[in-house]
């Protein structure tokens, strides 16, 4: 039996390019974040097909929505998409290609009505049909930029493609197939993305603080490597005194206002990326507690041709809260840091970065 519906396809532009030339590893935990990040801004009711590769395979069975109201779906997805994208660029900690370059990845929404059916494969739910391949077809078209809403003869119908957005202009086109044309609509988005300016970034640092403990060493290592080693929480058990684990909370990249949970030997707590500040010389990054009772500030340096690591740790201005602190905690943090940047000796000897990493984060 046949149905008929919306298929409604967003397509991550730039991605094979961004996959093949940049860190596959970290190109492909952006795509996931910005895949997800779609799929949370669906709010036509639409179904999830299938994820393939850069784009998403959304439909919804019955009559055709209102264009209005697809509109408004594919303005909340590029507004979404492109706000996480200048979020994560003004926050990030790496300088790897592949974070460096993800502001400049695209989104273009394909939209076709017709006819398709679904059918289950164990636990998977595929569709089938000939205007399903229509959509996947009218991926690959002769539309130079690629930040575009692109709408077919078929869901236009008797609509008119007007009153949407002043600066909107439509053109048309036609995609050539085996089976004959395929007449669509098409307007760029590219305006949605201008109007977008970066959020406010949340103060994650704690207001009035007093630096309790000051603790440094100097390590045979580039300053990259040394950053990696003491920046990527999977290292963090290797060498931080007393930290067992280090779970992932939000965010599959490290940036500012990432939240992570530190499990160690006397309990747990949850702990935000406060700061980050980044010169081929100096690397700066910050990390403090939920509570905003006590920060640790990592500092690292060229010096000549060794690297200095810094650890300042700070706690809330309060009289009583630093007596309290000095009678029964400062000693043993003092113990702590110091075996731990004498553990960091090890892992950075052995510690390799891909060369990739190394030459993009030295630019």
């Amino acid at each position: 039996m046949e149905n008929r519906g919306l298929l409604f396809i967003p397509d991550i532009s730039g991605f094979t390019r961004f996959v093949t030339e940049t860190e596959i590893s970290h190109s492909q935990m952006i795509i996931k974040e910005l895949l997800e990040i779609l799929i949370n801004a669906n709010e036509l009711g639409l179904e999830v097909s299938e994820i393939e590769g850069d784009a998403i395979l959304f439909y919804k069975f019955g009559d055709p929505p209102e264009l209005e109201s697809i509109y408004r779906q594919v303005e909340k997805m590029f507004r979404s998409f492109h706000q996480s994208l200048i979020a994560y660029d003004t926050r990030k900690y790496c300088q790897c290609k592949a974070c460096l370059s993800a502001i400049d990845l695209s989104l273009k929404v394909i939209t076709h009505y017709g006819e398709f059916t679904g059918y289950n494969v164990k636990q998977f739910s595929k569709l089938i049909g000939k205007d399903v391949i229509v959509a996947h077809q009218l991926l690959k078209n002769d539309i130079d930029d690629h930040e575009y809403w692109l709408v077919t003869k078929n869901l236009l119908q008797e609509h008119v493609l007007t009153g949407f957005a002043d600066w909107m202009k439509w053109n048309t086109s036609v995609k050539q197939t085996e089976s004959g044309e395929i007449p669509f609509h098409y307007t760029q988005l590219s305006q949605l993305k201008k109007e977008l300016s970066p959020e406010p970034t949340p103060r994650f640092e704690i207001a009035d603080k007093f630096k309790a403990i000051s603790w440094s060493k100097e390590y045979d290592k580039d300053i990259i490597t040394l950053f990696h080693a003491t920046g990527n929480f999977n290292y963090r058990p290797q060498w931080r005194e007393g930290v067992i684990k280090v779970e992932e909370v939000n965010h599959f990249l490290p940036r500012v206002g990432m939240r992570s949970r530190f499990v160690m030997k006397d309990g747990a707590e949850v702990i935000y990326s406060s700061s980050y500040f980044y010169q081929p010389d100096r690397i700066e990054f910050s990390e403090t507690d939920e509570q905003k009772r006590n920060s640790t500030y990592y500092t690292l340096e060229k010096v000549g041709g060794k690297t200095r690591l810094t650890l300042d740790y700070y706690i809330r201005k309060s009289m009583g809260y630093r007596i309290l602190f000095s009678l029964t905690k400062r000693r043993k943090m003092e113990v702590s840091f110091k075996k731990s940047l004498d553990n960091l000796v090890g892992l950075v000897r052995e510690l390799r970065i891909p060369s990739a990493i190394q030459s993009s984060s030295a630019s």
